[in-house]
Protein backbone atom coordinates (compact mmCIF):
# COMPACT_ATOMS: atom_id res chain seq x y z
CA UNK A 1 0.00 0.00 0.00
CA UNK A 2 2.68 2.13 0.42
CA UNK A 3 3.43 5.12 -2.20
CA UNK A 4 6.90 7.50 -3.21
CA UNK A 5 5.37 11.31 -2.40
CA UNK A 6 8.00 13.39 -3.77
CA UNK A 7 7.83 17.69 -4.49
CA UNK A 8 10.39 18.14 -6.99
CA UNK A 9 11.34 20.92 -9.03
CA UNK A 10 11.46 19.68 -12.89
CA UNK A 11 14.04 20.26 -14.59
CA UNK A 12 13.29 18.49 -18.00
CA UNK A 13 10.53 21.76 -18.63
CA UNK A 14 12.06 25.62 -18.98
CA UNK A 15 9.15 28.14 -19.10
CA UNK A 16 9.57 31.00 -21.16
CA UNK A 17 10.99 33.17 -17.68
CA UNK A 18 13.43 30.21 -17.32
CA UNK A 19 11.57 29.27 -14.50
CA UNK A 20 11.17 24.88 -14.03
CA UNK A 21 7.69 24.07 -12.70
CA UNK A 22 7.23 22.48 -9.26
CA UNK A 23 5.39 18.70 -10.01
CA UNK A 24 3.88 16.62 -6.92
CA UNK A 25 5.83 12.89 -8.22
CA UNK A 26 3.87 9.85 -7.13
CA UNK A 27 5.59 6.64 -7.32
CA UNK A 28 3.26 3.46 -6.67
CA UNK A 29 3.87 -0.18 -8.19
CA UNK A 30 6.63 0.67 -10.31
CA UNK A 31 4.62 3.47 -11.88
CA UNK A 32 5.26 7.24 -11.31
CA UNK A 33 2.27 9.72 -11.60
CA UNK A 34 3.60 13.72 -12.30
CA UNK A 35 0.91 16.64 -11.54
CA UNK A 36 2.17 20.20 -11.37
CA UNK A 37 1.34 22.78 -8.41
CA UNK A 38 0.62 25.53 -10.77
CA UNK A 39 3.46 27.33 -9.82
CA UNK A 40 7.56 27.94 -10.94
CA UNK A 41 10.88 28.33 -9.27
CA UNK A 42 14.20 29.88 -11.35
CA UNK A 43 16.51 27.15 -10.83
CA UNK A 44 19.29 29.56 -8.59
CA UNK A 45 16.73 29.92 -6.00
CA UNK A 46 16.10 25.68 -5.33
CA UNK A 47 18.15 23.09 -4.04
CA UNK A 48 17.96 19.85 -6.05
CA UNK A 49 20.12 18.29 -3.78
CA UNK A 50 18.18 18.95 -0.91
CA UNK A 51 14.83 18.95 -3.18
CA UNK A 52 13.89 22.04 -1.45
CA UNK A 53 14.22 26.17 -1.93
CA UNK A 54 17.15 27.88 -0.89
CA UNK A 55 17.62 30.47 1.51
CA UNK A 56 17.80 33.32 -0.16
CA UNK A 57 14.28 32.02 -2.68
CA UNK A 58 12.22 35.45 -2.44
CA UNK A 59 9.26 33.39 -1.62
CA UNK A 60 10.81 30.76 0.60
CA UNK A 61 7.76 30.55 3.19
CA UNK A 62 4.99 30.47 0.72
CA UNK A 63 6.71 27.68 -0.76
CA UNK A 64 7.92 25.74 1.67
CA UNK A 65 4.42 25.82 3.23
CA UNK A 66 2.57 24.66 -0.33
CA UNK A 67 4.80 21.64 -0.44
CA UNK A 68 4.09 20.82 3.51
CA UNK A 69 0.52 20.86 2.59
CA UNK A 70 0.27 19.30 -0.44
CA UNK A 71 3.02 16.52 1.15
CA UNK A 72 0.29 16.28 3.98
CA UNK A 73 -3.06 15.94 1.52
CA UNK A 74 -1.22 12.83 -0.26
CA UNK A 75 0.04 10.96 3.17
CA UNK A 76 -3.40 11.54 4.41
CA UNK A 77 -5.07 10.07 1.41
CA UNK A 78 -3.17 6.85 1.33
CA UNK A 79 -3.70 6.85 5.55
CA UNK A 80 -7.32 6.70 4.61
CA UNK A 81 -6.88 4.14 1.53
CA UNK A 82 -4.72 1.46 4.43
CA UNK A 83 -8.14 2.27 6.49
CA UNK A 84 -10.14 1.76 3.91
CA UNK A 85 -8.80 -1.45 2.78
CA UNK A 86 -8.50 -0.10 -0.42
CA UNK A 87 -6.05 -0.65 -3.27
CA UNK A 88 -4.82 2.12 -5.26
CA UNK A 89 -2.49 3.26 -8.40
CA UNK A 90 -0.20 6.10 -8.45
CA UNK A 91 -3.20 7.60 -10.83
CA UNK A 92 -6.39 6.72 -8.94
CA UNK A 93 -4.40 9.08 -5.66
CA UNK A 94 -3.12 11.98 -7.52
CA UNK A 95 -6.75 11.79 -8.88
CA UNK A 96 -8.26 11.26 -5.47
CA UNK A 97 -6.18 14.25 -4.09
CA UNK A 98 -6.18 17.10 -6.44
CA UNK A 99 -9.99 16.81 -6.95
CA UNK A 100 -10.00 20.26 -6.87
CA UNK A 101 -12.07 22.93 -4.61
CA UNK A 102 -14.16 25.20 -6.67
CA UNK A 103 -13.44 28.80 -5.54
CA UNK A 104 -16.26 30.55 -4.52
CA UNK A 105 -17.06 33.44 -1.73
CA UNK A 106 -19.26 32.38 0.75
CA UNK A 107 -21.16 36.11 -0.06
CA UNK A 108 -21.34 34.70 -4.24
CA UNK A 109 -22.69 31.59 -3.79
CA UNK A 110 -25.19 32.98 -1.33
CA UNK A 111 -26.47 35.02 -3.91
CA UNK A 112 -26.00 32.38 -6.23
CA UNK A 113 -28.54 30.08 -4.02
CA UNK A 114 -31.36 33.33 -3.86
CA UNK A 115 -31.21 33.39 -7.53
CA UNK A 116 -31.40 29.96 -8.38
CA UNK A 117 -34.44 29.55 -5.84
CA UNK A 118 -36.14 32.60 -7.50
CA UNK A 119 -36.01 31.08 -10.43
CA UNK A 120 -37.29 27.75 -9.36
CA UNK A 121 -39.99 29.85 -7.79
CA UNK A 122 -39.78 29.31 -4.51
CA UNK A 123 -39.54 32.95 -3.14
CA UNK A 124 -40.21 32.61 0.35
CA UNK A 125 -37.29 30.19 1.19
CA UNK A 126 -34.80 32.49 -1.76
CA UNK A 127 -35.88 35.15 0.60
CA UNK A 128 -33.99 33.37 3.67
CA UNK A 129 -31.05 33.02 1.78
CA UNK A 130 -30.85 37.15 1.09
CA UNK A 131 -31.57 37.90 4.56
CA UNK A 132 -28.77 35.56 6.39
CA UNK A 133 -26.37 37.16 3.10
CA UNK A 134 -27.62 40.83 4.74
CA UNK A 135 -27.23 40.20 7.90
CA UNK A 136 -23.72 38.70 7.94
CA UNK A 137 -22.69 41.31 5.89
CA UNK A 138 -23.87 43.85 8.43
CA UNK A 139 -21.77 41.79 10.56
CA UNK A 140 -18.52 41.13 9.14
CA UNK A 141 -18.78 44.22 6.90
CA UNK A 142 -18.23 41.71 3.46
CA UNK A 143 -18.54 38.20 2.33
CA UNK A 144 -15.20 37.70 0.35
CA UNK A 145 -14.46 35.10 2.55
CA UNK A 146 -14.04 31.06 1.89
CA UNK A 147 -17.01 28.73 4.09
CA UNK A 148 -13.54 27.14 5.27
CA UNK A 149 -13.44 30.61 7.03
CA UNK A 150 -16.13 30.26 9.08
CA UNK A 151 -15.56 28.06 12.45
CA UNK A 152 -17.25 27.81 15.64
CA UNK A 153 -15.35 30.50 16.82
CA UNK A 154 -17.18 32.65 13.76
CA UNK A 155 -20.20 31.37 14.55
CA UNK A 156 -20.19 31.95 18.07
CA UNK A 157 -18.99 35.45 17.25
CA UNK A 158 -21.88 36.18 14.86
CA UNK A 159 -24.58 34.61 17.61
CA UNK A 160 -22.85 37.19 20.08
CA UNK A 161 -23.72 39.97 17.29
CA UNK A 162 -26.93 39.09 16.65
CA UNK A 163 -28.16 38.53 20.18
CA UNK A 164 -26.49 42.04 20.80
CA UNK A 165 -28.73 44.04 18.05
CA UNK A 166 -31.76 42.39 19.57
CA UNK A 167 -32.37 39.78 16.90
CA UNK A 168 -35.60 37.40 17.85
CA UNK A 169 -34.15 34.03 19.33
CA UNK A 170 -36.38 32.36 16.09
CA UNK A 171 -34.90 34.87 13.81
CA UNK A 172 -31.72 33.90 15.14
CA UNK A 173 -32.27 30.09 14.91
CA UNK A 174 -33.68 30.14 11.38
CA UNK A 175 -30.87 32.23 10.16
CA UNK A 176 -28.38 29.53 11.32
CA UNK A 177 -30.27 26.47 10.12
CA UNK A 178 -30.47 28.70 6.79
CA UNK A 179 -26.30 29.31 6.72
CA UNK A 180 -26.30 25.63 7.66
CA UNK A 181 -28.11 24.33 4.79
CA UNK A 182 -25.60 26.26 2.80
CA UNK A 183 -22.98 24.84 4.06
CA UNK A 184 -24.46 21.42 3.52
CA UNK A 185 -24.86 22.42 -0.23
CA UNK A 186 -21.46 23.96 -0.42
CA UNK A 187 -20.20 20.36 0.67
CA UNK A 188 -22.23 18.56 -2.18
CA UNK A 189 -20.68 21.06 -4.76
CA UNK A 190 -17.24 20.40 -3.74
CA UNK A 191 -17.17 24.02 -3.21
CA UNK A 192 -15.61 23.28 0.85
CA UNK A 193 -13.86 19.96 1.49
CA UNK A 194 -16.33 18.54 4.84
CA UNK A 195 -13.63 18.68 7.74
CA UNK A 196 -14.33 22.33 8.17
CA UNK A 197 -17.90 21.89 8.40
CA UNK A 198 -18.40 23.51 12.28
CA UNK A 199 -21.88 22.89 12.75
CA UNK A 200 -20.84 19.58 14.26
CA UNK A 201 -19.37 21.23 17.01
CA UNK A 202 -21.84 24.23 17.27
CA UNK A 203 -25.67 22.95 17.59
CA UNK A 204 -27.87 24.82 15.78
CA UNK A 205 -31.04 22.72 17.36
CA UNK A 206 -30.11 24.99 21.06
CA UNK A 207 -31.52 28.15 19.12
CA UNK A 208 -35.07 26.51 18.65
CA UNK A 209 -37.62 28.35 20.65
CA UNK A 210 -41.15 26.58 21.35
CA UNK A 211 -43.59 27.93 18.64
CA UNK A 212 -46.48 29.76 20.35
CA UNK A 213 -49.81 27.77 19.93
CA UNK A 214 -51.65 28.35 16.54
CA UNK A 215 -54.16 25.56 16.66
CA UNK A 216 -57.41 25.42 18.03
CA UNK A 217 -59.94 22.89 18.84
CA UNK A 218 -62.64 21.41 16.74
CA UNK A 219 -65.60 22.86 18.56
CA UNK A 220 -63.81 26.13 17.85
CA UNK A 221 -62.90 25.77 14.10
CA UNK A 222 -66.67 24.99 13.96
CA UNK A 223 -67.69 28.10 15.24
CA UNK A 224 -65.33 30.01 13.09
CA UNK A 225 -67.00 28.23 9.80
CA UNK A 226 -70.25 29.35 10.94
CA UNK A 227 -69.37 32.63 11.52
CA UNK A 228 -71.77 35.07 8.76
CA UNK A 229 -69.10 37.87 7.97
CA UNK A 230 -70.85 41.15 7.69
CA UNK A 231 -67.77 42.97 4.79
CA UNK A 232 -66.35 41.89 1.72
CA UNK A 233 -62.89 41.02 3.71
CA UNK A 234 -64.65 39.23 6.68
CA UNK A 235 -66.43 36.35 4.53
CA UNK A 236 -63.61 36.29 2.09
CA UNK A 237 -61.38 35.58 5.29
CA UNK A 238 -63.44 32.72 6.40
CA UNK A 239 -64.12 31.93 3.31
CA UNK A 240 -60.36 31.35 2.73
CA UNK A 241 -59.15 29.65 6.46
CA UNK A 242 -62.62 27.41 5.30
CA UNK A 243 -60.87 26.36 2.03
CA UNK A 244 -57.37 26.06 3.62
CA UNK A 245 -58.83 23.55 6.55
CA UNK A 246 -61.12 21.38 4.61
CA UNK A 247 -58.14 21.57 1.79
CA UNK A 248 -55.39 19.83 3.72
CA UNK A 249 -54.36 23.06 5.17
CA UNK A 250 -53.35 24.66 2.19
CA UNK A 251 -50.81 27.60 2.40
CA UNK A 252 -52.41 31.34 1.01
CA UNK A 253 -49.36 31.40 -0.91
CA UNK A 254 -50.65 28.20 -2.51
CA UNK A 255 -54.76 29.11 -2.67
CA UNK A 256 -53.49 32.57 -4.30
CA UNK A 257 -51.99 30.50 -6.95
CA UNK A 258 -54.76 28.01 -7.86
CA UNK A 259 -55.87 27.75 -11.51
CA UNK A 260 -58.83 25.79 -12.76
CA UNK A 261 -56.11 23.36 -13.90
CA UNK A 262 -55.01 22.65 -10.57
CA UNK A 263 -58.47 20.49 -10.42
CA UNK A 264 -58.25 17.06 -12.36
CA UNK A 265 -60.79 14.35 -11.71
CA UNK A 266 -62.36 15.91 -8.65
CA UNK A 267 -59.14 16.56 -7.24
CA UNK A 268 -56.86 18.79 -6.03
CA UNK A 269 -53.53 18.65 -7.30
CA UNK A 270 -50.75 21.54 -6.99
CA UNK A 271 -47.01 21.98 -6.32
CA UNK A 272 -46.37 23.71 -2.69
CA UNK A 273 -44.32 26.86 -3.46
CA UNK A 274 -42.46 26.28 -0.24
CA UNK A 275 -40.93 22.54 -0.47
CA UNK A 276 -41.97 22.05 -4.25
CA UNK A 277 -43.80 18.57 -3.10
CA UNK A 278 -46.57 17.59 -5.22
CA UNK A 279 -49.68 17.44 -3.28
CA UNK A 280 -53.27 15.65 -4.50
CA UNK A 281 -55.94 15.43 -1.98
CA UNK A 282 -60.40 14.82 -2.75
CA UNK A 283 -62.29 17.78 -3.31
CA UNK A 284 -64.92 18.63 -0.04
CA UNK A 285 -68.25 19.63 -1.37
CA UNK A 286 -68.08 22.78 0.98
CA UNK A 287 -64.51 23.45 -0.96
CA UNK A 288 -65.89 23.30 -4.58
CA UNK A 289 -68.79 25.47 -3.07
CA UNK A 290 -66.18 28.51 -2.01
CA UNK A 291 -64.59 28.18 -4.99
CA UNK A 292 -67.71 28.88 -7.26
CA UNK A 293 -68.33 31.89 -4.77
CA UNK A 294 -65.32 34.00 -6.23
CA UNK A 295 -64.09 32.13 -9.87
CA UNK A 296 -64.82 34.54 -12.36
CA UNK A 297 -63.95 34.06 -16.02
CA UNK A 298 -62.44 37.58 -15.88
CA UNK A 299 -59.31 35.96 -13.65
CA UNK A 300 -57.44 32.82 -14.19
CA UNK A 301 -57.03 32.59 -10.41
CA UNK A 302 -59.56 30.94 -8.29
CA UNK A 303 -59.53 33.43 -5.51
CA UNK A 304 -59.39 37.65 -5.71
CA UNK A 305 -55.89 37.63 -4.73
CA UNK A 306 -53.76 38.14 -7.78
CA UNK A 307 -54.97 38.63 -11.12
CA UNK A 308 -53.57 38.98 -15.04
CA UNK A 309 -52.27 42.64 -14.14
CA UNK A 310 -49.60 40.55 -11.52
CA UNK A 311 -47.07 39.96 -14.46
CA UNK A 312 -44.18 40.23 -12.39
CA UNK A 313 -42.68 37.84 -9.57
CA UNK A 314 -42.31 40.84 -7.53
CA UNK A 315 -45.58 42.17 -8.12
CA UNK A 316 -47.36 38.73 -7.40
CA UNK A 317 -45.57 38.78 -3.91
CA UNK A 318 -46.50 42.49 -2.89
CA UNK A 319 -49.92 41.61 -3.73
CA UNK A 320 -50.25 38.46 -1.67
CA UNK A 321 -48.31 40.56 1.27
CA UNK A 322 -50.89 42.87 1.59
CA UNK A 323 -53.86 40.77 1.13
CA UNK A 324 -53.02 38.47 3.78
CA UNK A 325 -52.25 41.40 5.95
CA UNK A 326 -55.70 42.60 5.73
CA UNK A 327 -56.91 38.77 5.99
CA UNK A 328 -55.61 38.26 8.97
CA UNK A 329 -56.29 41.49 10.31
CA UNK A 330 -60.33 40.31 10.13
CA UNK A 331 -59.20 37.14 11.34
CA UNK A 332 -57.76 37.94 14.26
CA UNK A 333 -60.82 40.52 14.61
CA UNK A 334 -63.49 37.82 14.63
CA UNK A 335 -61.55 35.57 16.94
CA UNK A 336 -61.84 37.96 19.27
CA UNK A 337 -65.32 38.44 18.82
CA UNK A 338 -65.95 34.60 18.92
CA UNK A 339 -63.60 34.29 22.02
CA UNK A 340 -61.49 32.19 20.36
CA UNK A 341 -58.67 31.58 23.23
CA UNK A 342 -55.60 32.48 20.26
CA UNK A 343 -54.78 34.98 17.71
CA UNK A 344 -57.07 33.96 14.73
CA UNK A 345 -54.58 33.63 11.10
CA UNK A 346 -54.38 31.73 7.99
CA UNK A 347 -51.84 29.51 9.43
CA UNK A 348 -53.95 28.59 12.65
CA UNK A 349 -56.42 26.77 9.92
CA UNK A 350 -53.13 24.76 8.23
CA UNK A 351 -51.96 24.13 12.07
CA UNK A 352 -55.63 22.68 13.17
CA UNK A 353 -56.07 20.45 9.86
CA UNK A 354 -53.07 19.18 11.24
CA UNK A 355 -54.01 18.76 15.15
CA UNK A 356 -57.37 18.04 14.23
CA UNK A 357 -56.38 14.64 12.32
CA UNK A 358 -53.73 13.67 14.84
CA UNK A 359 -56.47 13.55 17.13
CA UNK A 360 -58.61 11.28 15.03
CA UNK A 361 -55.93 8.84 14.96
CA UNK A 362 -54.64 9.85 11.60
CA UNK A 363 -50.59 9.14 11.44
CA UNK A 364 -48.04 12.14 11.07
CA UNK A 365 -46.70 10.43 8.14
CA UNK A 366 -49.69 10.82 6.45
CA UNK A 367 -50.31 14.43 7.45
CA UNK A 368 -46.64 14.73 6.76
CA UNK A 369 -47.75 14.05 3.16
CA UNK A 370 -51.35 16.06 2.76
CA UNK A 371 -49.49 19.28 4.49
CA UNK A 372 -46.25 18.78 1.75
CA UNK A 373 -43.57 19.24 4.43
CA UNK A 374 -40.22 18.36 3.88
CA UNK A 375 -40.04 15.83 6.83
CA UNK A 376 -42.23 14.41 9.65
CA UNK A 377 -39.99 16.37 11.91
CA UNK A 378 -41.77 19.80 10.78
CA UNK A 379 -45.35 18.21 10.85
CA UNK A 380 -43.90 17.26 14.37
CA UNK A 381 -43.63 21.01 15.42
CA UNK A 382 -46.97 21.47 14.47
CA UNK A 383 -48.19 18.96 16.56
CA UNK A 384 -46.39 19.98 19.35
CA UNK A 385 -49.60 21.70 21.29
CA UNK A 386 -51.23 18.40 21.05
CA UNK A 387 -48.64 16.06 21.97
CA UNK A 388 -48.46 18.27 25.09
CA UNK A 389 -51.90 18.07 26.14
CA UNK A 390 -51.94 14.09 26.10
CA UNK A 391 -49.05 13.78 28.33
CA UNK A 392 -50.92 16.19 30.54
CA UNK A 393 -53.67 13.81 30.17
CA UNK A 394 -51.91 10.69 30.82
CA UNK A 395 -50.25 12.05 34.08
CA UNK A 396 -53.48 12.59 35.61
CA UNK A 397 -53.04 8.55 36.14
CA UNK A 398 -50.05 9.34 37.96
CA UNK A 399 -51.81 9.16 41.17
Amino acid sequence: MNAGINILCYKSKALADGSHPLMIRVCKDGKKKYLSLGISVLPQFWDFEKNRPKRNCPNKMQLEKLIADRSREYAEQVIEFATENKSFTATTLVEKVSKSVVKRTVGAFLLAQYEALRKQGRTGYAMTYLDVYNSMVNYNNHLDIYFSDIDVTWLKEYEAWLRSNSSAENTIGKRFRTLRAAFNVAIEQNIVKPEYYPFKAYKVSKLQQATAKRSISKANIEIVLAYEGHTHYSRLAIDLFTFSYLMGGINFVDMAYLTESNFVDNRLIYMRKKTGKLIQLPMRSKAIEIIGKYHSAESRYLFPVLSDFHKTEQSQRNRIHKVITKVNKCLKKIGKELEIPIDLTTYVARHSYATVLKRAGVSTSIICESLGHSSEKVTRIYLDSFENSQIDKAMENLL
